[in-house]
């Protein structure tokens, strides 16, 4: 049953789309389904969405929009994107109510991954 009028997709560019799956299901264990060459929907994300084949990149500094993702274990999950070939570009910050930190994945799209206090 989807909710009117609530988010139900989202999209992002994907300059190299197997680099782009083969992170998100080694890091995030996301799953995708391939339509055709130029696109790929990602499933168990939190958020069912896609990935479409294309040159630019979705980047706060380019006033995109910033996708956050939850974390119990921030430090964890900071090593496991590294280690996945994720690119951190704002290592671990504090905020009210929580800490963060900023990646870019092979493609080069900007997410974050927020944690409660500990």
């Amino acid at each position: 049953m989807h909710a009117h009028e609530k988010i139900n997709y989202v999209e992002f560019p994907s300059k190299d789309l197997q680099k782009t799956k083969d992170f998100f299901a080694e890091a995030f264990a996301w799953g995708f389904t391939d339509y055709g060459p130029e696109y790929t929907a990602f499933s168990n994300a939190g958020l069912d969405g896609g990935f479409f084949f294309a040159e630019q990149q979705s980047k706060t500094a380019n006033g995109a929009a910033l996708v956050v993702l939850y974390s119990s274990d921030l430090e964890d999950t900071l090593q496991k994107v590294e280690r996945c070939g994720g690119t951190v570009v704002k290592p671990i910050f504090s905020f009210p109510g929580g800490r963060r930190f900023h990646f870019t994945e092979p493609s080069g799209n900007e997410f974050a991954v927020w944690s409660d206090m500990e």
